[in-house]
């Protein structure tokens, strides 16, 4: 029997997509293989890894678990959103910087649950940093780095909001 298929209506990185996909579908996979975003990664598909992260209504959250049509008439950000036409986001800047991504493939989760705390206090302690990214696992990097990166862009956002 043939998948039965809905139209939900999003609004991903400020943008109206009105697409056709299964019922069954997630947010993490109308994102990458209807929409073609495809920085959200694919982990565990049960919530554990956080590499599917994305921002929804400024909450971070694990698109792997969220059914598509949840996610009708709500703000979703992906971290190809983070980015503006001016330049990447300072996380974004800060990780390449620091070296703070290596394999990659945890990043994209881990700079959309950056991007929420830095949001809501630009001056966070590495315990705050360390909470906020307890959901996003990396196997690479070891985590140093990505606090480093994520304090540094914490302070260049600060900069930037105190300049004239």
């Amino acid at each position: 029997m043939p998948a039965t298929t809905d139209i939900v209506r999003l609004i991903v990185n400020g943008d109206r997509h009105e697409v056709g996909v299964p019922t069954h579908f997630t947010l993490l996979e109308t994102l990458r293989y209807v929409i073609g975003l495809t920085g959200s990664k694919q982990g565990c598909d049960k919530g554990d890894c956080g590499a599917c992260t994305v921002i929804v209504d400024g909450e971070p959250t694990l698109s792997c678990l969220m059914p598509v049509w949840e996610a009708e008439g709500r703000q979703v950000t992906t971290v190809e959103g983070l980015a503006t036409a001016a330049g990447p986001h300072a996380l974004q800047d800060c990780f390449d910087l620091n070296g703070a991504a290596q394999c990659g493939f945890c990043t994209p989760g881990i700079l959309c649950s950056a991007a929420v705390l830095l949001t809501r206090n630009p001056s966070p302690s590495r315990e705050e940093i360390q909470e906020a990214l307890s959901g996003n696992l990396c196997r690479c990097t070891g985590y140093s780095k990505i606090y480093d990166a994520v304090e540094a862009a914490g302070r260049r956002l600060l900069d930037a909001a105190e300049a004239p």
